[in-house]
């Protein structure tokens, strides 16, 4: 892999920002110009014509020529329009040129149209948009773009073969919609994914673990309530070997909404009972219920500490389990063997590396597991995890029973009906809103426009959003206490929120699936019967209908990458920082599960040669 770029070439191809010859190949030619030599005209189309120049006349504005077209065996005519000082010297009469230009009818007679001079006749020939000159363009791909260079950066000679004859086609290639043009899409995505994975497994580093331990998980399993789903149990296996292994685990941890990624943090720390374990979550909220969750599951013999901005300086050596809000990064930790972070994205990269480094010892790093209740689409995770070891929590230790419904305007009257029946019933009801202030941008309600409308109906009203200092106690008095919650979406992930049936979203076409996704999965999380309404002005959204019609946050996250393609939605690829030429992130799974094989099988051989 990357053998081969010469140091002389390496401007160039920093200028087409590429690094291989796989990439060079990634870049298809903008079209093909047919350069053979017919004997019937083709009227409308670019041709090539073995020409010879009978009269030439320069007018200013262009130039005018008759030529004795060999090949079609008649003379035709010929006119540049807004002729470059250049062209005055190209031509003269008696001169034979290969002319390439596009064949028109005028009034009768064949005309070529802003011909241009090529050197020689036959064959296909592409032609690409870059910021180099042509020449260096064609010299590159001539240097480049053989099957056995294809071949020395991985590739098969198959694919090779395939790459190379859109860059040196033998004949005119089809259309890339055409169905004749998908065994080279294939080998575009294969080539492309290959490429990514391969670069992406060159900057996966590996330290020696701080500690390593072997430590069974059962014996705390047992003592549970309810049985752990087949997806949390196969994580915490994975995670078991992590912790034995003498190499520090950089582990992923994907769950969709209640899925139970909480136990799985618990199964963590009890594991590493005896060498230590830190977690540190973004909120005082979630470290507080997170710290109630770990007294209330783990043994009581194991020390269990919390940390955040209120919490007394203390020595914390003697903990078996920290958790923490970032205050952890400012307090003196010990040597924990396991470092966590719940909800990783909502911390920055040097946060979640600072709390890792604080373990260093020399070159030793501590066991790493990062953990997210943000689904990402399969396709996404496999590719990570040639970065990253990657684990999904798909399963739900029980059914959520959630009905989700679009509606506007005219369907208000009946959702106050329902309202007010789930307060009566002692249920809870969270209303989002997009913004907290009125805006003329935006044709929405604000916050502080709809209060005064729920305040004159409901008793126990709370109001918090994303600059509310205070939030965090509003959201404890509203669990305690409240019937409906207006907020923004600070509620995203957060504190749990056992009554709560209902949430409806305000301008819900303005947030992307998972987002909505995320909201949805605040109700219903202790089997209550949920309901999501998707309140939107837009009189049809077909986006909105699809996420309705799912509970599953990585089949939403399928969908999210679906429609952001259309432009409607966030960024690109979030996760790795990468955009795909030709790989489709939503659709293309079985073409990263052969490459992610054929990789595997080359390192084989690979080692198989070392053995030898």
């Amino acid at each position: 892999m990357g053998r081969a770029v010469d140091e002389k070439d390496i401007p160039a191809f920093a200028k087409l920002g590429i690094h291989n010859a796989i990439e060079l190949a990634l870049l298809l030619p903008a079209h093909y110009e047919d350069r053979n030599l017919y004997t019937t005209p083709s009227i409308g189309n670019l041709q090539l014509i073995d020409a010879e120049i009978k009269s030439f006349v320069h007018t200013g504005k262009s130039i005018k020529m008759t030529l004795f077209a060999y090949n079609l065996e008649q003379t035709i005519d010929a006119v540049i329009f807004q002729p470059k000082s250049y062209h005055r010297h190209q031509f003269g009469v008696a001169q034979r040129l290969f002319l390439f230009g596009k064949l028109e009818l005028n009034f009768s007679q064949l005309q070529l149209v802003q011909p241009r001079i090529v050197k020689k006749a036959g064959g296909i020939v592409a032609s690409y948009k870059s910021p180099l000159r042509s020449d260096v363009m064609s010299a590159l791909f001539l240097k480049y773009l053989s099957v056995e260079k294809l071949m020395q950066e991985g590739l098969s000679e198959e694919l090779a073969q395939r790459l190379r004859d859109l860059h040196f086609p033998v004949q005119m290639p089809p259309k890339p919609e055409s169905e004749a043009f998908l065994p080279s899409l294939y080998a575009l995505k294969f080539a492309e994914l290959y490429n990514h994975l391969q670069l992406l497994s060159c900057k996966k580093e590996s330290y020696p673990a701080l500690k390593s331990f072997s430590s069974n998980y059962e014996s705390w399993t047992e003592t549970l309530p309810f049985e752990l789903t087949q997806d949390q149990l196969r994580t915490i296996k994975k995670i078991q070997k992590d912790m034995s292994g003498a190499i520090a685990a950089k582990r992923m941890v994907v769950g969709d909404v209640g899925a139970g990624k909480t136990m799985v943090i618990l199964a963590c720390a009890y594991m590493a009972r005896e060498q230590g374990a830190i977690l540190m979550a973004p909120t005082t909220v979630l470290a507080n219920q997170l710290f109630e969750e770990a007294v209330k599951f783990l043994p009581s013999s194991m020390k269990i500490a919390l940390v955040t901005n209120r919490s007394k300086k203390e020595d914390l050596g003697g903990y078996d389990f920290i958790i923490g809000t970032h205050a952890l990064l400012f307090r003196e930790l010990g040597d924990a063997a396991v470092v966590m972070i719940d909800e990783q994205h909502r911390f920055g990269t040097a946060q979640r590396n600072r709390l890792s480094k604080l373990m260093h010892r020399s070159e030793k790093r501590p066991h790493f597991f990062q953990f997210s209740a943000t689904p990402i689409p399969r396709t996404q995770a496999m590719i990570d995890s040639a970065l990253i070891d990657v684990s999904l929590i798909t399963q739900t230790p029980f059914k959520k029973d959630i009905d989700t419904a679009v509606i506007h305007k005219q369907d208000f009257a009946q959702l106050l009906e329902h309202i007010i029946s789930e307060i009566a019933l002692q249920h809870q009801v969270l209303i989002v809103y997009p913004l907290v202030e009125k805006s003329e941008a935006i044709l929405y309600q604000s916050i502080e426009e709809a209060r005064g409308f729920w305040e004159s109906r409901f008793e126990n009203v709370y109001v918090t959003h994303g600059k509310d200092k205070q939030k965090e106690q509003v959201l404890y008095d509203f669990r305690e206490q409240g019937s409906v919650l207006l907020a923004t979406t600070v509620v995203e992930v957060g504190i749990s929120l056992p009554r709560l049936s209902t949430v409806v979203i305000v301008g819900a076409e303005r947030l992307g699936l998972s987002s909505l996704h995320q909201l949805r999965g605040r109700v219903s999380r202790t089997g209550l019967k949920g309901y999501c309404y998707l309140y939107t002005n837009q009189p049809d959204s077909k986006r909105l209908a699809a996420f309705s019609k799912t509970m599953s946050g990585f089949e939403i996250a399928k969908l999210d990458l679906r429609y952001r393609k259309s432009g409607d939605l966030l960024s690109g690829t979030e996760q790795s920082g990468v955009s795909f030429r030709y790989v489709d992130m939503a659709d293309d799974e079985a073409i990263i599960l052969q490459v992610q094989k054929y990789i595997k099988a080359q390192t084989r051989n690979a080692d198989d040669g070392i053995a030898d």
